[in-house]
This record gives C-alpha cells, structure tokens and sequence, in this order.
C-alpha cells in the first residue's frame, strides 16, 4: 500500500490512522505523529501516559524527548493527540485541566517549538474530538463527534491491508495458553533437552555442537511445517526441543539469524564451528538489523517464524518465556510495531529482569531507534 498522506488541517483521517499505527485503541495517552517531507507523510508515532506528559517535574522532559524523537525521523511537522477520559469543556472545548490536557499542552507547545515551529494538537474524549487551533472553522465549539471517523479513507485502506486495532494496549502481546496434557507432553521433551544439553557441555565443544545443531534443524522443522493438523507427538517433541534450546545464547542468535533475507546457511556454520570468530559473524548479521545501509524489511516468511515463536510460548513453562517473548518482540521491532515490541519486552523482563537482548531492545526502543530500511526510506 502507498503511503497515506495527510494534510494537518483534516484530523479525522489522522485520527481514524492512529489506533491502526498503534495496534491498539489507546486511552489517557498522548500520541506525538511524524509528517515527513512536504506532503505530510506519515513517520514515526510515538505514544507516552498522559499523565507522564502532563506531570508538573518530568511532563517537560517527557516533551522534549518526543521532539528529539520526532526531529531524529525526520519530521517536518508535528501533531500532537491526547486521549482523554473527560468530557467537553476545559483546554480548547475537549478535556481539560483535570485530565492533564491544559499542562500536556504547555509542555509539547515549548518542546517542539524549535525544531518544527510548534505543534498542531487534537484532543479526543469519550464522544468527541477538536482541534485546538481551528483558526480555520474545521471544528464546532463543541468539538465533532467520533462518529465521524467511522467512514474515512485512512480507516478503510487499513482495514483492505488486514489491519486489526487491539481493544487496548496489553492485548497487543496476549498469547493463548495451550491445553495442559499438550503443554505436559512439551514439558517432558523440554527437561529431556536439558539434561541433554548438560552432558553435552560436560563431553566437550563437539557435543555441544551437536546439540546445537540439532536443536536449530528442531526450530526449522518447526518454522516449515505448514500442515493444518500435525502429529501432536511430532509437534510436541518440536516445541520442547526448541524451548530448551533457546535458553542457549548461541541458539538463540541463530534463530534470529535465520529470520533474516539471505541468511542461507550460517546459522548451521555458526553453531558447527564455535568460538570468538563465528560469535561476530552472528552479531554482524543481527546487526543489519539496524543498518540503514544494509537493513533489509522483513519478508513473507517472518509470519511462519512469529507463528513458531507463539506457539513456543503458548505450549512453554509459564515464567520462563524470556527468550522466545524478546524474539517475538524483535520481530515487531522489525516490522515497524512499536507499540506491540514493548509490551513483549515487558513480558520477557517480567520473566527474567536481567535478561540481556531484552534491556538492549528497550533501550532502542526507548531511543527512538527505528529498524536499518524504515530509516534508509527516511
């Protein structure tokens, strides 16, 4: 699909857009839009608390760091929309001081004076919506009703693509629990692997090749099996393998690798070899990710891997889903999901706070960092 300009002064397609960008409906929240370019094509969307903003010590802090955002992606202008619980009334005749509205505004208005000469600001509450500078007459006092959003142009092409809104924020990460005697029978390989995986360490960097190796030729039967109904056993003995297998930092990486346009075989000539050497040849890789120069969208095929990954967690110990839940949260990184990284990486961190690819993804996503191709299209 092209991608959907939009000019500041017709917010309800802004607004019919921005649950779609998101993944979600988002509530009591402040979502700072990127216009690139002179046509006013949509960029980076970057949500924050409503209250976070509009507190009195960090809100301006908070401001400035959407700018920088903004201003790194190459923003031209800027549009700010606060959702808020309120009602009519208050700060331009939607929502008001007693939702943050009123401080919310204040801070953007100083921050993203600089770098793009202020900020166009909408306001949504339970019914309506209003521009807070209709100089030109596009809103009614009281603002317009939400209805209107229901036939727009933006609203209708995402829906065409596929696009589905979350009913909020959480349920972007939510991944069914499997039925139990399935998860048992996991259960029962994955302990096996484990206890594999330690004699192997124990018998020298030969085995543990070997278990490695096995466990990723495990991970791509996984990834490729497009059956409607497999074998349960079958399956089950996948997923097991693979779960263990992931709490391997070396297997782990290989997956990601594997992932990735063009990978071809080095995940397998990583884990054969070994050693210092072939632990760059991974992070070289992975590092593509980030590359604009080299940092390639991901394809088709990276539905089959999500799908993989899900199910590794939907039939895996509860609490113990680090690794899966940060590669699942990569890949919406990858893809451009924000929104959907960070509450996966909330999950992973809840299962293992000291987890290391996980901190490393929040703390690009807190920066603001975009994959290498959505920044090389910049």
């Amino acid at each position: 699909m092209e991608p959907l300009v939009l000019r500041i002064h017709e917010p309800r397609e802004l607004l019919a857009l921005v649950p779609h960008l998101l993944g979600f409906q988002p509530r009591d929240s402040a979502v700072a839009v990127s216009l690139r370019g002179a046509r006013g094509r949509v960029g980076l969307v970057a949500r924050v608390d409503l209250p976070d903003l509009a507190d009195v010590l960090h809100g301006p802090q908070v401001a400035r760091a959407l700018a920088t955002h903004l201003d790194r992606d190459g923003a031209r202008r800027a549009v700010l929309v606060l959702y808020t619980a309120g009602g009519a009334g208050g700060a331009g005749g939607a929502g008001g001081a007693g939702d943050g509205v009123d401080a919310a505004v204040a801070h953007v208005a100083e921050a993203f004076d600089v770098p793009f000469g202020g900020v166009e600001v909408v306001v949504v509450d339970r019914t309506t919506y209003r521009c807070l500078s209709c100089d030109d007459g596009c809103c009614p006092p009281g603002g317009r009703p939400l209805s209107d959003l229901e036939s727009t142009r933006a609203g209708a092409e995402m829906v065409l693509a596929g696009s589905v809104v979350a009913h909020d924020r959480q349920a972007l990460g939510h991944v069914a629990t499997a039925p139990g005697d399935v998860r048992r029978a996991v259960g029962r390989v994955r302990r096996r692997r484990t206890e594999a995986r330690t004699r192997a360490t124990a018998d020298g960097p030969g085995a543990l090749a070997r278990w490695r190796l096995e466990t990723l030729a495990a991970w791509r039967a996984l990834v490729t099996d497009d059956a409607p109904q497999p074998r349960r056993a079958s399956r089950a003995a996948l997923l097991g393998r693979v779960e263990a297998g992931l709490h391997d930092r070396r297997v782990r990486d290989a997956v990601l690798v594997a992932a990735l346009p063009g990978s071809g075989s080095l995940p397998e000539r990583v884990l054969a070899r070994g050693g210092a050497d072939e632990d760059a040849e991974l992070r070289t890789a992975v590092g593509r990710l980030v590359d604009p120069a080299e940092g390639l969208p991901p394809g088709d095929e990276v539905a089959a891997v999500r799908r993989a990954l899900q199910d590794v967690v939907a039939h895996g110990r509860r609490g113990a889903q680090a690794p899966a839940t940060t590669l699942l949260a990569t890949l919406a990184w990858w893809e451009g999901d924000g929104a959907r990284a960070a509450v996966l990486l909330g999950r992973a961190l809840q299962d293992d706070p000291a987890y290391r690819l996980a901190h490393l993804l929040r703390t690009a996503l807190d920066a603001g960092l975009a994959p290498g191709w959505a920044r090389a299209g910049a």
